[in-house]
């Protein structure tokens, strides 16, 4: 058996056993990197971890921190308070807002990730405080972000008009960005009707005054990502407590002890500063959005100790050892060869169009657990044969493969669906996982035979 057919075999053995036992899947990951690793490609130590995501580890640490400590000082109640004031208390807008700034983000040139981690943590904020599926928000975030991404200006659009040009492949670079732009605009509009969305667009207008959070506030219907919305809030209309007590004298105490959220205190000025300061470093400036993160979260750290005494622990260590694990063995598998072989087993098909469906789920699937770019960058080249043969569109193939290899950063095993697991508030962090593995899956599965068919089949370009 070759050492590429046992590696997948082993991550197919790892799946299994994280679905049925409960143990991370990033533990599982790294045990097997290391065996795979030792015992079949014959790697040390240092091969093994060439492949640890330590940018991805940090911008995981760094952006959970700062806001962290934005939650703890109320600086999150405080955005969340203005969104709501921003739409005129139209709940049902705040997940197109989501998708609207981090799809202009990237459409600007901010990378994916950057963008993600910027708005993620205040749209799921907001879902929390406001009863939305957290599934729905996060998936509004990640489609807005992809859906901007391949803009003739943006990173990722740069990066393939780039690899089209060098291969003297037929271009357009408008057909990329639209591609992109409608298949993320048309899944956004499903999951907003599937997940809730209706019944948000339904109750019409929160009252301005309940947004503020001390008295009033909005019930929680629903903070689990199934968008039933079917938890009622407590009847004296108090704000769902952490505590065990319930009924009106615990209830007048949570509305009398709720922090002020319509007030900017010093400490929420300095915060708001650290976030703007945050956007301004990674995209006028075009630093690490993790180093920057940790960067701003030790000065807040150390001018309030007391808000943020608590923030390193809430950062999602489980989540952060869950995707480095994974993301470590996928670089093992990329050291043997496994994605390279697989690409070119696939390339050598005589057949153009199975070829050409085939190399769209082989970059969606391995994109979902790797580099988008880097999958893009592999898959393109890989497809010019057959494109040389004038039987395929061009035009449509690329923009096929970069749909394919984009629209599954949901998956909570990529960077930007890792992002969106560590920044839900308030969840059960394990059933959200398996709803964003169960999405991804989903997209996985269903969206390169849709783009193959409507981009690749037609014959554009």
């Amino acid at each position: 058996m070759s050492p590429e057919l046992i590696s997948i075999l082993v991550l197919v053995v790892v799946f299994v056993i994280a679905t049925t036992r409960s143990v991370n899947m990033g533990a599982l990951a790294f045990a097997a990197a290391f065996a795979v690793g030792e015992l079949v490609a014959d790697l040390d130590a240092d091969g093994i971890f060439a492949g640890f995501p330590g940018d991805l580890f940090v911008v995981l640490v760094g952006v959970t921190y700062l806001f962290a400590i934005a939650r703890a000082n109320g600086t999150t109640d405080w955005l969340v308070h203005a969104s709501i004031r921003l739409v005129r208390g139209r709940v049902a807008l705040i997940p197109w807002v989501m998708f609207a700034i981090t799809g202009a983000l990237t459409a600007i040139g901010a990378v994916s990730p950057a963008a993600v981690a910027i708005v993620a943590p205040i749209a799921l904020s907001f879902a929390a405080r406001y009863g939305i599926s957290p599934l729905l928000m996060g998936a509004m975030v990640v489609h807005g972000a992809q859906g901007g991404g391949f803009s003739p200006i943006s990173i990722y659009g740069t990066i393939v008009n780039g690899i089209v040009e060098r291969e003297h492949l037929p271009g357009n670079e408008v057909f990329l960005f639209l591609a992109s732009l409608i298949v993320n605009l048309v899944i956004a509009g499903v999951m907003f009707v599937l997940f809730g969305g209706l019944k948000l667009w339904a109750q019409g207008a929160v009252p301005l005054d309940g947004a503020a959070g001390s008295g009033g506030a909005p019930e929680k219907r629903d903070t689990q990502g199934d968008g039933t919305g079917t938890a009622p809030a407590p009847s004296s209309g108090a704000a769902p407590s952490s505590g065990s007590g319930s009924g009106p004298a615990t209830a007048l105490a949570v509305r009398t002890e709720a922090p002020d959220t319509t007030r900017l205190t010093p400490a929420r000025i300095a915060t708001l500063t650290a976030l703007v300061a945050l956007v301004v470093a990674v995209l006028a400036f075009d630093l690490d959005a993790g180093l920057t993160s940790i960067t701003l979260a030790v000065i807040l750290s150390a001018a309030w100790p007391e808000d943020s005494r608590k923030a390193v622990g809430q950062i999602a260590w489980s989540t952060v050892l869950l995707i480095c694990g994974v993301l470590t063995y996928v670089g093992v598998l990329e050291e043997i060869g496994t994605i390279k072989w697989a690409g070119e087993g696939v390339g050598g098909i005589g057949v153009p169009l199975l070829a050409a469906v085939l190399l769209c789920y082989i970059g969606a699937i391995v994109s979902a657990f790797a580099s988008s770019v880097g999958i893009m960058g592999a898959l393109i080249p890989l497809a010019v044969p057959f494109l040389a043969q004038g039987e395929i569109g061009a035009v449509g193939m690329v923009a096929a493969l970069a749909v394919s290899a984009t629209v599954v950063d949901v998956s909570p095993f990529s960077t930007n669906g890792a992002l969106v697991l560590a920044a839900a508030p308030d969840v059960d962090r394990e059933r959200f996982f398996r709803q964003l593995m169960i999405y991804g899956g989903i997209v996985v599965a269903v969206v390169p035979a849709v783009v193959w068919l409507v981009l690749v089949v037609p014959g554009f370009g």
